[in-house]
């Protein structure tokens, strides 16, 4: 292990370890190749949206559900749509923390138009520098991928741009529990000369497990994570996870010009997403032996 991952690995519980096997394309030829486009960089999980990478391929309207589809959870709008999976994970979130009653899903997927709209408004209510730390610019929002929520306490006067989430009841179950169902606080303490938003206990960000266990395990935020992740490579190895019966295997994939074409290992499942930025995390899923 090369001195800057153990440095930035410091806080891994013991089932986190750096893997050693490298992708052998001759090994493995019978099993599945991945062939990926320029445009899979833009589509996934992971992306990551902030000022300096802008949404670049919306969610289309099949990937998209009401969530009033779920029918566990207060909202402040009955027109709130999400990503179907951050919406099924949602629920059972909200379900798992006892908040059926207690947290309301405040904002959900926007458009483009809709951002902007909501922007301007702060800008002329709240002013310029509010507005910068509490609002994305138009085209750098999270909420126009489908994959983040904001959540609210029910029951009391919700501000739409900052809704009351306190760490109590409810609430705090929700934070403790977002992890284990794919969710991570999207802005938080400390970490305001990364994102360059101000700390959001509102916002969270759907990112799939076990990706949200490990950015919660090191105390990473997104950027900081997707820059962690791209020194697993099939040169320099995997990141394995293992629990809940599984090993989930990790890797970076730098797209080329064209994409990438890569052999994978062995796996019962695989999963992928584009970064929004040069390149792709495979998540590879096998069952832990008994």
């Amino acid at each position: 292990m090369r001195a800057v991952k153990v440095g930035l690995m410091k806080g891994l519980k013991k089932n986190w370890s750096v893997g050693t096997e490298r992708i052998n394309k001759e090994q493995h030829a019978r099993r599945v190749r991945l062939e990926l486009s320029r445009d899979d960089i833009h589509r996934g999980k992971l992306l990551l949206v902030n000022r300096n990478h802008p949404v670049v391929a919306q969610p289309s309207d099949d990937e998209l559900e009401p969530a009033l589809k779920a029918g566990c959870f207060a909202l402040l709008e009955d027109r709130i749509l999400l990503e179907s999976e951050c919406l099924k994970m949602l629920a059972s979130l909200i379900k798992a923390a006892g908040g059926e009653t207690d947290i309301m899903a405040v904002s959900g997927y926007r458009t483009r138009q809709e951002q902007e709209e909501i922007y301007e408004t702060s800008l002329a209510e709240n002013g310029p520098l509010y507005t910068s730390q509490y609002v994305a610019y138009p085209g750098c929002s999270e909420h126009q991928t489908g994959l983040a929520v904001d959540v609210g306490l029910a029951g009391t006067p919700l501000d739409f741009i900052a809704p009351a989430f306190p760490d109590e009841g409810a609430c705090l179950a929700f934070k403790q529990k977002a992890a284990d169902y794919g969710f991570i606080q999207r802005y938080k303490e400390g970490k305001e000369s990364i994102t360059s938003i101000a700390c959001e206990p509102w916002h969270f960000r759907y990112v799939g497990t076990p990706h949200s266990q490990l950015i919660q395990e090191m105390d990473l935020c997104l950027e900081e994570y997707l820059a962690f992740i791209k020194t697993f490579t099939p040169q320099n190895g995997c990141l394995t996870w293992s629990g809940n019966g599984e090993i989930c295997d990790i890797l970076y994939v730098e797209a080329g010009g064209q994409g990438a074409s890569i052999q994978l290992p062995d796996c019962d499942a695989f999963a992928v997403s584009g970064n929004n930025m040069d390149g792709y995390i495979i998540t590879m899923t096998r069952r832990a032996a008994t």
